[in-house]
């Protein structure tokens, strides 16, 4: 049985998404203080699997953030039977959905380790910055599987605003690893009894904020420098969109710093920094062309020099 390449592409991007959705789900657990309502793990009680009578409210939230794992696990085992079965097996997409596949398991693992140690701060950090490396895995999945070709590709700017691309990406790793550091030093711990970094809260969250500022300016030097230098449309709606999303996790942001950290702020502030991790990585894959191998010839020489053959090579 073969698989057609648009199921491929398709259960790629629910991977992403699922990937997603998961760390939106976590931090439902966390900011609803249900991070312990199942004490144990992997069992939800000493003596089940699943929550008693006896546990409710926080152990349901909890559980259902478990019951999650499964779900994402079956999509990454489909997105991989679906690139090896694919009518064209590529080696680089079945690679890519063997990486989100193995990732599951650590992802479950490092969850019960934080469960087991009573949410110690840095496994929660730890549990979110894996859920931030499986995206990336996740999205160079779907990519490829956008992609028509694994021929090598081809740069389509100048070395130095790729160069300013990979430092968008590096400075929104930063601001990943920073803002699981505030995480871990802030109010909201997911249980009322889980002890914190012992860092000052107030220093790390200006540090966060500072890298913020110069991941933003970053971005909007990217925008001019992808204007300046005729990049492709899909480099500028890339570059576009990475400041919008940016500008609107930073009101996020600031808003929930002088609200005193609502619930449901800090929940949008963590779905802003997923979106603002995908469309930094999405800015550098803008600015190089892998060539297809169906591409439209060119036109043969005896044509009329005033017809013209336009190919979208970035389609």
């Amino acid at each position: 049985m073969r698989v057609g390449e648009v199921w491929v592409r398709r259960l790629a991007a629910l991977n992403l998404v699922a990937n997603v959705v998961i760390v939106v789900s976590g931090g439902a657990v966390r900011l609803t203080g249900s991070g312990l309502g199942c004490p144990t793990w992997p069992r939800c009680t000493d003596s089940s699997y699943v929550p008693t009578r006896e546990v409710t409210g926080h152990g349901l939230i909890e559980f259902g953030n478990r019951t999650l794992a499964p779900v994402l696990t079956v999509i990454a085992l489909a997105t991989l039977l679906a690139a090896v079965l694919s009518q064209r097996r590529r080696r680089p997409v079945v690679w890519l959905a063997a990486a989100v596949f193995a990732g599951i398991p650590a992802q479950i693992v490092l969850g019960g380790i934080t469960v087991r140690t009573h949410l110690n701060p840095w496994a929660v950090s730890a549990h979110f910055l894996l859920s931030a490396v499986l995206i990336a895995v996740a999205f160079a999945l779907w990519q490829r599987t956008r992609e028509t070709s694994d021929a090598p590709a081809r740069p389509l700017v100048r070395r130095e605003v790729r160069w300013l691309a990979y430092g968008v990406v590096g400075l929104a790793a930063a601001t990943l690893v920073l803002g699981a550091v505030v995480t871990g030093s802030g109010p909201h711990s997911g249980d009322g009894a889980a002890r914190r970094t012992g860092l000052d809260p107030v220093i790390v969250a200006q540090l966060h904020a500072d890298v913020v500022m110069l991941l933003i300016g970053l971005s909007v030097g990217a925008l001019v420098a992808v204007r300046l230098v005729g990049a492709p449309e899909p480099a500028w709606r890339a570059a576009v969109t990475l400041v919008a999303v940016e500008a609107s996790q930073g009101v996020i942001g600031y808003t929930q710093h002088f609200t005193h950290l609502p619930v449901l702020l800090v929940g949008l502030h963590m779905l802003g920094a997923c979106l603002v991790w995908i469309a930094a990585l999405r800015l550098p894959v803008t600015l190089r062309f892998r060539p297809g191998a169906e591409q439209l010839p060119l036109p043969e020489p005896e044509s009329p020099p005033h017809r013209v053959v336009h190919i979208d090579r970035y389609a």
